[in-house]
């Protein structure tokens, strides 16, 4: 079919949906959703037999939607409405959840019902972590579901009045429902509104007498103190006392002020700064082993090490995927420890959500002087993506729970195996940020799939499956389960591999047909050169395209990797 996707962004289910279809062979097309008039032209030149809407905020206008089978994803089950369904849904302690695709019509998710799939909502899932797990699980098959039933051409869906509802129309989740009281809330509340506001939009609150929108949330099992009280802080996060506990805040992002920018996320010690007062850093938790090593009583860290015979597991999870020079340099020192015990296989990642995205774009923007920031970056993550490389004493796997992009794909492809969830969407590319890539990735890349591919893969800036990386090369295993399962399945199939022969007598070769021609140290050299280039001009495109990411800046055109995607026809004069 040729379908044509409207999201008012690219975002992680729209990238899954686009994929996900563009595997099973349809002709998909992606406008972003940046006014009426733009929309209605883009379906004047596709044509498409179907408009589809995996993320929109914004209703299709209705000369459009009545003329066109438009079909709206609604993450929530039927009888459902409102913008703020997963913030609702963990706010209230939803155990089961689900995801609606819609017809559009005049009534905002009122429209008659093609498909519906129901998702267990775990303990203690964040908002996003819903979103890009159970709910993009979901939704995929909701979506994968009407589109067959789309095509069948005899299929008639049904209206919501005539299907028992599960939900109910709710309005916007503002800032007055999301209010903490730290002088009276205990630890389940506070995670609970922490939670259901992680990505966006942050839980708003005064803080140092400053106002900050307060994002992500932990419980710490300790700390005792003062309710509000600023406690400790580790890995760049707080501890923050409750009426009866403690959580850790890992990002602040200020408030904006009138006329001022807009805040960026940034880690809560970093956005703090002078107002942040003088407060016992606590150690990261030690590397530990044996099966029991994640209980209750642990406290938060984003980076764990655990081990069973003869298979380690070093998991991080950073907020959105970013990797500071912070993060890099304590994910490598937590590496070379890991890589100092005696096991024959060494897991890097395994978490649910986000592998990596490569560089921290926003404390970068941040910096006092964003060059000179994005060098120390780049250099920690080449030291650590050199440190996976060159380790030849024992199996290295990267699994990927969750999606990966940009120099995070690279440090992946660093390992010798690298295992991806079923429902992982990567982006192997640098070009939409302005920049060349590091991390090794011109020695990875085409030893992975060929020069050709990794040329295509590059230029044409266009996420891939996990499907297509493993038809690619990209990726050696699928592992086909859900994303609370992933950790589990990963650690039985890693030590599958530790009892292997091949485990047992260990070693890679130093040289192949990429580094027999090139001493590795040529391509970092090669690629830093590059660079070194774009971030200290400040003419380069990178430092507006870095600016309006993490401002948040509305586009005002469609991007034009989306101008050349099979079955778009050329615009007409």
């Amino acid at each position: 079919m040729r379908i044509l996707l409207v999201s008012s962004a690219f975002n992680s289910l729209t990238q899954r949906v686009f994929v996900e279809l563009r595997d099973r062979g349809h002709l998909v097309g992606v406008q972003l959703a940046l006014n009426d008039d733009a929309l209605r032209e883009a379906v004047r030149r596709h044509a498409p037999e179907l408009i589809l809407a995996p993320m929109l905020t914004s209703a299709i206008p209705a000369d459009v939607w009545s003329a066109h089978t438009c079909l709206i994803v609604h993450p929530g089950p039927v009888g459902d409405r409102g913008p703020s369904s997963l913030d609702w849904a963990l706010q209230e302690g939803a155990r089961q959840w689900g995801v609606t695709v819609l017809q559009a019509d005049a009534v905002m998710d009122g429209g008659d019902v093609w498909a519906t799939v129901s998702c267990a909502v775990p303990a203690g899932v964040t908002k996003s972590g819903l979103y890009r797990g159970e709910v993009s699980d979901a939704a995929l098959e909701a979506v994968l579901l009407a589109v067959d039933r789309v095509a069948s051409g005899d299929y008639v869906p049904r209206r919501q009045a005539d299907l028992p509802a599960a939900g109910r129309t709710r309005p916007y989740f503002e800032q007055g429902l999301r209010r903490i009281d730290w002088q009276r809330d205990g630890t389940a509340a506070v995670l609970r509104a922490l939670r259901a506001a992680d990505s966006q939009p942050g839980v708003a609150g005064e803080l140092r007498g400053a106002e900050w929108f307060l994002h992500g949330g932990s419980p710490e099992y300790r700390l005792r103190g003062r309710p509000g009280d600023l406690l400790a802080t580790r890995a760049g996060a707080v501890c923050r006392a409750t009426a009866d506990g403690a959580v850790w805040i890992p990002e602040l992002r200020a408030r904006k002020r009138p006329g001022g920018q807009t805040g960026i996320k940034l880690p809560a010690v970093l956005a703090l700064g002078a107002l942040l007062p003088k407060l016992p850093e606590l150690p990261e938790s030690p590397t530990r082993s044996g099966r029991d090593t994640e209980v209750d009583g642990d406290s938060w860290t984003d980076i764990r090490y655990r081990e069973d015979e003869s298979v380690g597991v070093l998991d991080f999870a950073f907020p959105g995927g970013a990797m500071s020079t912070d993060h890099c340099r304590r994910l490598l020192a937590a590496y070379r420890a890991a890589c100092a015990r005696p096991t024959s296989v060494l897991v890097l990642g395994g978490g649910r959500d986000f592998f990596s995205n490569g560089i921290h774009l926003h404390v970068i923007e941040a910096a006092a002087d964003p060059a000179e920031e994005s060098w120390a970056n780049i250099q920690a993550m080449d030291d650590l993506v050199e440190a996976v490389l060159t380790t030849t004493d024992r199996i290295t796997v990267a699994a990927l729970g969750g999606n990966a992009a940009a120099g995070g794909v690279m440090l992946a492809l660093a390992a010798d195996e690298v295992w991806c969830r079923s429902g992982v969407v990567l982006n192997p590319h640098y070009r939409l940020m302005g920049l060349y890539g590091s991390e090794y990735w011109t020695y990875t890349l085409p030893r992975r799939v060929g020069t050709d591919a990794a040329r295509r893969l590059t230029q044409e800036a266009l996420p891939v499956s996990a499907t297509a990386a493993r038809r690619l090369g990209l990726v050696d295993r699928i592992v086909h389960c859900g994303p609370e399962d992933f950790a589990g399945q990963v650690r039985m199939l890693a030590a599958r591999v530790a009892e292997s022969p091949v485990a047992q007598r260990r070693t890679r070769p130093e040289n192949d047909r990429y580094r027999s021609v090139t001493p590795l140290s040529a391509y970092r050299e090669a690629e830093l050169a590059r660079m070194r280039d774009i971030f200290f001009d400040p003419q380069a495109p990178y430092h507006a395209l870095r600016r309006a990411f993490v401002r948040k800046s509305r586009p005002t055109a469609n991007p034009e990797q989306f101008s050349a995607l099979p079955g778009t026809p050329t615009p007409r004069s």
